[in-house]
């Protein structure tokens, strides 16, 4: 896949987290656009009008710390976005899992950015491999 073409779309995470996720991207993957969003209805409007490879929805959102399983319910609900892959950022094992069940991939904690089987997982989610495409 030509990462250059590659397109995350991250909803309601603060300025500092938004910065160590690009950070993240940016140190393992190569050309991967992050495009920011903070709520159900810029995401859901962003996701209609461009295409994205893969969205990472904080748990908890920081404009008005509302839940981000809000968000991926709306998503998995609306036929036009359904099928785009979304990841929860969460440390909580059991929201993972609620987030699993509603049809997000496994994603992976704040604490887990560094963390290889994160990197891999996003590699899966992007369909690459850690290969010539991957720093």
């Amino acid at each position: 896949m030509d990462m250059s073409k590659c397109r995350v779309l991250d909803v309601g995470n603060c300025g500092p987290d938004y910065r160590a996720i690009r950070a993240m991207l940016d140190a393992h993957f190569v050309g991967v656009e992050l495009v920011q969003a903070h709520g159900r209805e810029d995401s859901l409007q962003l996701l209609k009008q461009t295409k994205f490879d893969l969205v990472l929805i904080n748990r908890k959102l920081d404009r008005d710390y509302s839940d981000g399983i809000e968000v991926l319910k709306a998503i998995k609900a609306d036929p036009q976005t359904a099928d785009v892959p979304v990841m929860l950022v969460t440390n909580f094992e059991e929201h993972q899992q609620a987030a699993i069940e509603l049809g997000a991939l496994r994603g992976f904690g704040k604490l887990e950015l560094s963390n290889p089987a994160t990197i891999q997982r996003l590699a899966s989610a992007l369909e690459t491999t850690l290969g010539d495409q991957v720093e």
